[in-house]
């Protein structure tokens, strides 16, 4: 386990970086153009992005990015 010690700033900005990546995930996983296995590996980059997402950012801010139980751009 590590321990940082950021300021107010820096927390921000990791927050901005860390939406800006995620967003960025999202629009890609409604691609129908991109392959399953290809959106898997999104999927799992995702999830490790939204553990450190959750550990600066506010709660409202996190239930915008949880992902949908069956995956975004799946059809059913």
């Amino acid at each position: 386990m590590y321990g940082m010690l950021i300021t107010e700033q820096e927390k921000e900005e990791i927050v901005y970086l860390l939406k800006r990546e995620m967003d960025e995930i999202l629009f890609d996983l409604k691609n129908e153009h991109i392959e399953h296995i290809v959106k898997h590996a999104m999927e799992e980059r995702y999830k490790i992005l939204f553990s450190l997402f959750k550990r600066v950012a506010d709660h409202r801010d996190c239930m915008k990015y949880i992902l949908p139980a069956g995956g975004v751009g799946r059809k059913s």
